[in-house]
């Protein structure tokens, strides 16, 4: 549901042979992702100008959406979806609006107690924000922490899972473009953003493509021991010798098929900073 884990999850041929294998899988999403493409059932789900609702942020800042136009051929808001498959599967759910189940939320969350649809007409509030009357908590931790100081906890230095070698003697790392949100499903279709940085490239270093005999634009072929992609090089200073840098934002270069799904032992996050890779001329 809104997730395109063909794109985002690392070891994605891993990600696809999962997937492939599964019974029956249904993908909710408001296009056909790569994800999408690979489901038994899509359910079309309204965007965020065909619905009404409210986003909260980073910030703890909650605000209101409203509905700009009705939504497109046969795609429901979100919960209309899951209120008709629960009543289908035996579990009757009926929701008559988006307000109503903020309501239920603010029944049982106690930051959110004071936060009211109404109040939000007339602006964003920030949670805690536990009664009508409050206005809301700007900063969470004015002055102080809410626990008085603040705790440090020392931690020892974990290596990377996968390090350079003779035979993949780069470290690829990955992250995003400015341009594009996540897996690009929606940034990569406004016919305006693609403008900006319509193609992706793979940052390499001045040092590092000079030995490889690459110029600026030459396919590249990236591989690690989980998979390959190939992508056109860019030459810079912005990578350091022996690291080569790209998104995984794009599907013509589905770059997470090369990461380790290797897991911080602390945080469970995969090691998408940090694969060997090697790296050559596409033929």
């Amino acid at each position: 549901m809104g997730e395109n884990p063909v794109l985002s999850d690392p070891d994605a041929n891993h990600v696809i042979d999962a997937l492939q294998s599964l019974d029956f899988l249904v993908v909710q999403d408001i296009f056909l992702t790569e994800t999408a493409q690979l489901a038994d059932v899509v359910l079309p789900a309204a965007s965020f100008a065909e619905k009404d609702g409210t986003f909260s942020n980073t910030e703890r800042r909650v605000q209101l959406i409203r509905k700009a136009i009705e939504p497109i051929g046969q795609s429901k808001p979100d919960y209309e979806i899951i209120c008709l498959i629960s009543t289908a599967l035996g579990y009757p759910m009926c929701y008559n609006s988006a307000e109503e189940i903020f309501e239920e939320m603010t029944r049982v969350t106690p930051a959110y107690a004071g936060i009211s649809h109404k109040r939000l007409r007339q602006g964003s509030l920030q949670w805690p924000c536990p009664t009508p009357e409050h206005p809301g908590t700007k900063f969470l931790h004015a002055g102080k922490f809410s626990r008085g100081l603040g705790k440090f906890n020392p931690v020892e230095h974990i290596p990377p899972d996968e390090m350079p070698d003779e035979e993949y003697p780069f470290i690829l790392s990955t992250g995003r473009r400015r341009y594009h949100y996540h897996t690009g499903s929606m940034t990569q279709r406004t016919e305006a953003l693609e403008v900006f940085y319509p193609t992706e490239f793979l940052e390499i270093n001045c040092a590092d493509a000079e030995k490889l005999g690459v110029c600026d634009g030459d396919m590249l072929k990236v591989t690690s021991r989980r998979g390959t992609a190939e992508v056109a090089a860019k030459i810079t200073d912005r990578v350091v010798p022996g690291m080569v840098f790209t998104s995984f934002q794009y599907p013509d270069v589905p770059i997470n098929r090369l990461t380790n799904p290797a897991r911080c032992p602390i945080a469970k996050i995969p090691e998408y900073k940090v694969c060997a890779v090697k790296v050559e001329k596409a033929s």
